[in-house]
């Protein structure tokens, strides 16, 4: 059966709807950067979903052909995460979108190594006869972090980040969206496919205990 990150790490991807405190270890993704409206037809954001997609399922089907990966094993493609800010504003501002700056992302399985992942945009901008150069190879160590699972449209999710922000200032921790720790969404449900009210979204903050802010 194929490993399935969701389920076997169900603490990062499948949280209760309650805000919780949580470590995030370092990770390895392949990632698209980019700025404006995520909803434009044909923009920035579709063409790095694209991207995105390609380098992750070209990795994931590398045991079919001539390239084989050291300690390969079969797996479940992670879902797509964002990591969001807008310049000059703290809280994200949903009617201001074409205001974003986002890093599009897909978690790569710890064999993969940069090797590998140069590899793998070679080969998929060889199949799909367009360039893949935007894709990075990104290791992101999250650290500590409030989370919880926002249901429902993700122009709601103020409310949600409300209740996770109040909830972090109780436990003795302040939100510290700085430098490379932005707002972080993990999108469990396809939208188009899914009803709105119904979608699945993980929202993440980097936090920190506030007397180490005071020293």
């Amino acid at each position: 059966m194929a490993f399935d990150y969701k389920k076997e790490y169900k603490e990062f991807y499948l949280p209760p709807k309650k805000p919780q405190i949580i470590e995030i270890p370092a990770m390895n993704f392949v990632s698209v950067c980019g700025r404006g409206d995520p909803n434009e037809p044909d923009g920035a954001y579709q063409r790095a979903i694209q991207i995105l997609y390609g380098i992750a399922f070209t990795i994931k089907m590398s045991c079919k052909g001539a390239h084989k990966i050291d300690g390969y094993f079969s797996y479940v493609v992670p879902p797509l995460e964002g990591l969001w800010q807008q310049e000059g504003i703290f809280e994200l501002d949903t009617f201001r979108k074409e205001d974003f700056q986002w890093r599009s992302m897909i978690r790569l399985p710890d064999f993969v190594e940069k090797k590998d992942f140069d590899w793998a945009v070679k080969e998929a901008e060889a199949k799909k006869k367009t360039g893949f150069s935007a894709a990075e190879f990104f290791a992101y160590e999250e650290g500590l972090c409030v989370q919880c699972m926002h249901i429902g449209s993700y122009d709601d999710e103020p409310e949600t980040i409300r209740r996770m922000d109040n909830f972090a200032r109780e436990a003795g921790y302040q939100i510290d969206v700085s430098g490379g720790r932005m707002h972080h969404e993990i999108y469990l449900s396809d939208p188009r496919r899914t009803n709105v009210e119904r979608l699945r979204t993980v929202v993440r903050h980097p936090v920190t205990r506030m007397t180490e802010r005071v020293k």
